[in-house]
């Protein structure tokens, strides 16, 4: 890791170290600063040594809050929530949608567990268990943002706005 990269993880650490949620505050940070909004093995493992909290902890939070990454992902991320309502209202339909529509990278036979990344790095579509808005299915988050009652067309509308 170079000089620079060291740099910057200092400062995010040093301004949430000893906070309340201070872990999730700097992975969050770490996580949006990068490129591709991801958290490399490397800057956990530095983050584990700087505060002195074990790096199997931090991998664990890291994989247990889906909105953290440990692969890079592209310009744009779409979550599509396969909970049981959403499924029942059409995330099935919008799924397979994203999934025809472009040419991704990876294996996009598991549905309920799915990260796909277009070749270019401009959009990467996941899956999640559930987002906790059954009343809005189906549920599809575009960049941080949460829409409720998607359809596909609603879908297309957004995706010609980014």
């Amino acid at each position: 890791m170079n000089t620079k990269k060291r740099e910057k993880l200092d400062k995010i650490i040093k301004k949430h170290e000893g906070g309340h949620g201070a872990l999730l505050g700097m992975l969050e940070e770490i996580q949006k600063a990068n490129r591709y909004k991801y958290l490399p093995q490397e800057e956990l493992s530095y983050v584990a040594q700087k505060t002195g909290t074990a790096y199997s902890e931090i991998y664990g939070v890291a994989t247990f809050y889906s909105f953290f990454s440990l692969i890079p992902q592209g310009d744009h991320c779409i979550s599509v929530c396969r909970g049981t309502a959403c499924h029942t209202k059409g995330s099935k339909k919008i799924l397979d949608y994203l999934k025809n529509s472009y040419d991704f990278e990876g294996d996009d036979t598991n549905d309920a567990k799915l990260f796909l990344t277009t070749k270019d790095r401009k959009l990467t579509v996941r899956t999640v268990a559930c987002f906790g808005q059954c009343a809005l299915a189906p549920v599809v988050e575009i960049d941080g943002d949460i829409y409720g009652n998607v359809t596909v067309d609603m879908l297309k509308e957004k995706l010609s706005e980014l």
